[in-house]
């Protein structure tokens, strides 16, 4: 009698769309070894996100201030009708384009297509100079790298023993620097994306257009590329949102300067939060970054859709 009332009750749950209890026991189970993680990714994550689009909002200072007010939109029309934020944009597009889309993902596909095809030694030599300065530090290798440009450093005095003019890298062409300056650290990682993806593709494919007489051009272009398209797409995300959020290299090496020639969104958000102690009007240039990340986000998932 009992388990026919009990049957009856599942069945009144299910037609009534109401989840039966053991159902609803099972599903707490399944997620319960998520609830830890998931606490910690609100605490943590989603709280100072949270935290900081109300920040934005308001005209908090550092210091200097007894209590902040809310201003709605007053940052965001400050930001927009701001040269120097502008300025600032422009220059994290001309520095995210030279050093991450060119730069990074162009020399890695390069040196892994190159590794592939040279000798054991040669391959562990190459892979073991590019990956240590990948492992360095952001800020040791912006120092490094202030040495190499500085007016004084190894690329002047190359130059010099060149009989060539040196000049004050930093000063003339200071975002073309620090655009080389992340090529150099962070070219082993598209290295190792597409190493691996490279491995991926049959070598009988690529011998069998050999054998039609496809040049390398022909079988980069119609065999490599689109069989290593997702890996592309996810390189190029990755690289760019790294490349977006780089502040150490480049305080390291240029503080922004000369004036304000190669201070990208993070370093302008650094200087406007806690230069100037404008926190409301730093947080609010920093959603904006959110955003531009997003939007290349956007794209890049958008590109690497499988077409139907």
């Amino acid at each position: 009698m009992t388990g026919a009332v009990a049957g009856k009750t599942a069945a009144r749950a299910r037609t009534s769309g109401v989840p039966a209890p053991g159902r609803v026991r099972t599903r707490l189970l399944r997620w319960s070894p998520l609830a830890p993680a998931t606490v910690l990714l609100l605490l943590f994550l989603v709280g100072p996100i949270g935290y900081c689009v109300f920040i934005a909002f308001t005209d908090t200072q550092l210091t200097g201030q007894e209590s902040a007010s809310f201003v709605g939109l007053a940052n965001f029309r400050h930001a927009f009708g701001d040269p120097a934020f502008r300025n600032a944009v422009v220059l994290t597009l001309v520095f995210t384009v030279l050093s991450s889309i060119l730069g990074q993902n162009t020399l890695g596909l390069a040196l892994a297509g190159l590794m592939r095809r040279a000798s054991r030694p040669v391959r562990s030599l190459t892979g073991a100079l590019v990956i240590c300065a990948w492992v360095l530090p952001e800020i040791v290798a912006g120092f490094l790298l202030y040495t190499f440009f500085e007016r004084r450093g190894t690329l002047n005095a190359l130059l010099e023993w060149l009989h060539l003019p040196a000049q004050n890298w930093l000063f003339t062409l200071p975002v073309l620097a620090v655009s080389f300056a992340n090529v150099w650290r962070g070219t082993a990682f598209s290295m190792l994306i597409y190493s691996a993806a490279l491995s991926e593709i049959p070598r009988e494919v690529t011998e069998s257009a050999e054998v039609d007489g496809a040049g390398g051009v022909r079988r980069l272009w119609h065999i490599t590329l689109p069989m290593i398209r997702r890996s592309i797409g996810t390189n190029l995300m990755l690289n760019t949102l790294q490349t977006l959020s780089v502040f150490g290299l480049i305080w390291a090496m240029t503080r922004g300067g000369p004036g304000n020639r190669s201070q990208t969104l993070p370093v302008f958000m650094y200087d406007q939060a806690f230069l100037k102690s404008l926190i409301g009007y730093g947080t609010a240039v920093a959603l904006l970054l959110l955003l531009v990340g997003a939007l290349f986000s956007a794209v890049y998932l958008r590109l690497m859709r499988e077409e139907v």
